[in-house]
Order: C-alpha cells, then sequence, then structure tokens
C-alpha cells in the first residue's frame, strides 16, 4: 500500500489472542493492539477525526495553532498531524506524565508545558485550565478538548467499534476498556451494543478516579480524588465522552497491579505494551466469575510500552514503589482470591503490615552499609 502521508495508516489495528497470560481461565481473549497505530496508541484516531471535523467547521485555520490538555499519547498524536499539515501546536501534561513521552512530543516540534498533578481541575495551575488560558490568548488558536470534544466517542464509533466486530465476525460478548476521556470505551460500545445489546461492556477505572463513584450514584465525589500512577487512566472530572448508560460494570484496579500485569504481558505474550493495558489485562480476571466457555472478550490495550521504559519497565522505578522485591525482575502475580481488598487497603493494621514488609525488605538489602554506617559511627 501507499499512502499520501502518515495518517492513511492510522487504524485496522489487529486483534491478537492471548494465551499464556490466560491460561486456566474460562473462554476465548483477545487485544486490540492499538499500538500498531503510527502514534503508537489508539489516540491517533481521536486526534485525526477531532482535527479534520474542525477543519470542516471552520475552526483550524492555516497556519493556526491546536492546543490541547493531555496525559501524552493524545498529544504526540496531535503533535504528529499537526507536523503533517503545518500546524503549531502547545500541549500542557501534568507532572505525572513520563519523560519518554515528553521527549517524544518535544521531537515532533512541540512546545510543552508541565503543569502540577494535585490540583483541582478549576484551578488556574492545573493543565485544563492552562490550556484553555493559551488558546484564548493565542491568536488564530483552537482547543481541542477531547474530554468534552464528542468528536472523540465518535472516532472510535466509526471505527474502532467496527473494525472489533468484524474481527470476532459478531461473537463478541465482553469488552473491557479502561475509562479516561472515556472516547475509546464509549465509542466502541455504542456501536457492539447497536450490534448486540447483549454484549457486556466492562469499564475500567483507578483507585483516585471519581469516575466509577459517579456511575454508581450520579454524583461527582471530590474526596474520590486522590494520587495515582496509571497514565491515560480514571478523571478527576467528568467528560462528556463518557456515556454511562452503556457502561454495564466498572473496575477500579490499583497502580501495583496494573503494573505487574503490563509485565506479565511482555513476558508471556511478547506484548510491551502501556501501563494502562496492564489496567485492562487485569480488569480480565476481576470478571471471571460471570464468563463461561462461550465467552469471547476483547481488551483494547491502548498503547505501546516503550514510553514507560524508566517506570514500569524499569526494575529500578518497581522497586522503588515497593512493586518489586530487592533486585527481582519478575513478580509473581497472585491469584485473584490472594489479591487484598482495597477498602482495607488504607486501615491501620494493613499499613502497619506493609511498614513492617518494607522495613525488612530494607534491612535486607541495605544490611552491609547500615553495619559500616553504625561501625563509622561507633555504634
Amino acid at each position: 500500500m501507499v499512502y499520501e502521508n502518515l495518517s492513511g495508516t492510522i487504524g485496522n489495528t489487529p486483534l491478537v489472542r492471548l494465551n499464556k497470560i490466560t491460561a486456566g481461565l474460562t473462554g476465548t481473549y483477545y487485544a486490540k493492539v492499538e499500538a500498531f497505530n503510527p502514534g503508537q496508541s489508539a489516540k491517533d484516531r481521536i486526534a485525526f477525526y477531532m482535527v479534520e471535523q474542525a477543519e470542516k467547521k471552520g475552526l483550524i485555520k492555516p497556519g493556526g495553532t491546536i492546543v490541547e490538555a493531555t496525559s501524552g499519547n493524545t498529544g504526540f498524536s496531535i503533535a504528529m498531524l499537526s507536523a503533517i499539515k503545518g500546524y503549531k501546536c502547545i500541549l500542557t501534561l501534568t507532572s505525572k506524565a513520563s519523560t519518554e513521552k515528553i521527549s517524544l512530543l518535544k521531537s515532533l516540534g512541540a512546545e510543552v508545558i508541565i503543569c502540577p498533578v494535585d490540583v483541582s481541575p478549576e484551578d488556574p495551575r492545573s493543565y485544563y485550565s492552562k490550556a484553555e488560558q493559551i488558546a484564548k490568548e493565542t491568536p488564530n488558536a483552537f482547543y481541542l478538548a477531547q474530554n468534552f470534544n464528542t468528536d472523540n466517542a465518535a472516532a472510535h464509533y466509526h471505527s474502532t467499534g467496527p473494525e472489533i466486530w468484524k474481527q470476532t465476525k459478531g461473537k463478541i460478548t465482553h469488552y473491557v476498556c479502561c475509562a479516561g476521556t472515556g472516547g475509546t470505551l464509549s465509542g466502541v460500545a455504542k456501536y457492539l451494543k447497536e450490534q448486540n445489546p447483549a454484549i457486556r461492556i466492562i469499564g475500567i477505572d483507578a483507585y483516585g478516579s471519581v469516575l466509577k463513584k459517579f456511575w454508581e450514584t450520579g454524583i461527582y465525589d471530590p474526596n474520590e480524588i486522590k494520587p495515582y500512577k496509571v497514565e491515560g487512566l480514571g478523571k478527576n472530572i467528568i467528560p462528556s465522552n463518557i456515556d454511562f448508560s452503556l457502561i454495564d460494570d466498572f473496575i477500579k484496579v490499583n497502580d501495583k497491579d496494573s503494573a505487574i500485569r503490563a509485565r506479565e504481558l511482555a513476558s508471556k505474550e511478547g506484548l510491551l505494551m502501556g501501563y494502562s493495558s496492564g489496567s485492562a489485562m487485569h480488569g480480565i480476571f476481576q470478571i471471571q466469575h460471570e464468563l463461561d466457555e462461550n465467552s469471547v472478550v476483547v481488551a483494547l490495550f491502548s498503547d505501546h510500552g516503550s514510553r514507560y521504559l524508566g517506570k514500569i519497565y524499569n526494575d529500578g522505578w518497581m522497586t522503588e514503589q515497593g512493586y518489586l522485591l530487592g533486585n527481582e525482575s519478575e513478580t509473581k502475580v497472585p491469584s485473584i482470591n490472594e489479591w487484598e481488598d482495597h477498602e482495607h487497603y488504607y486501615s491501620y493494621e494493613s499499613v502497619k503490615r506493609r511498614y513492617r514488609t518494607y522495613y525488612r525488605i530494607y534491612r535486607l538489602m541495605y544490611r552491609k552499609y547500615i553495619s559500616q554506617t553504625k561501625k563509622s559511627l561507633g555504634l
């Protein structure tokens, strides 16, 4: 195939069967591997569609500036398309973004502005507010606003959804997808539900995000907001792209489980996927009670793991977080029943147990240096 430019290669990503990681589980499992897009993530689809629609509506003019608040992947896709189409690109990111992502954005000519992660969306320092401010103050600029621009979900309704339906020959029974802006989740869900209303839509959320609580109660609860490390998963706002009526179940996963599952995908399936792909994979293990031999489960893996080499694929970083013990490069993933119930995670007894565990690990790792320090101090 010959394409006029790189944007022609967006979409039609493969569906890959999962074998070793799902050994012993009931049903058939596939991964929709969005890393095969030219920008190595599902965000290529929405960036292309949103920009094209904005151009048709006259919202973006030649030589203009595209502004966006992003966790990194959408920014890369926008920067890539801006380079192709001749636009200037300004992106605001939170301080949670990996150094790899930031370097990639700058390499494509984007101007990157880092904003604090632990502030409310309304705070003028937040990456949402900063993007809006820049768009207002910059002549001939357009703020794409992926969280509230419904062309985000439409992109997946018109592309990813039909692809999954065709690739599974209409046999899909469960769709597992991380919830961030909600476009990938809701756009695909809408298309699949139109084909077969019985298909179960499983949304994955992060501890520290407001989305699951809002789905359950219809209440935006700021008390749900806590720091977490997974990028591209969860929100501290309610995006317009999420159609909560399409979601049959919402599952929360934590940082450690997500990181370990992502590394397991790499070691067992050869799939070097991003942090949130580990979240989606862990979600599959959380729905085993509702699956049988006829279940056909598709999990969407949104991006490539090369953007997380300094984090989840770095043993040093994993050890610092307490996800690996010592210099281990592999960690056994506990069975479903062994995962600690999160509602007790911050209880006094739970915190005390973890403290003792980390203290013992520290003592074992640094016993030699502690001894030398005591001798030098005459203790």
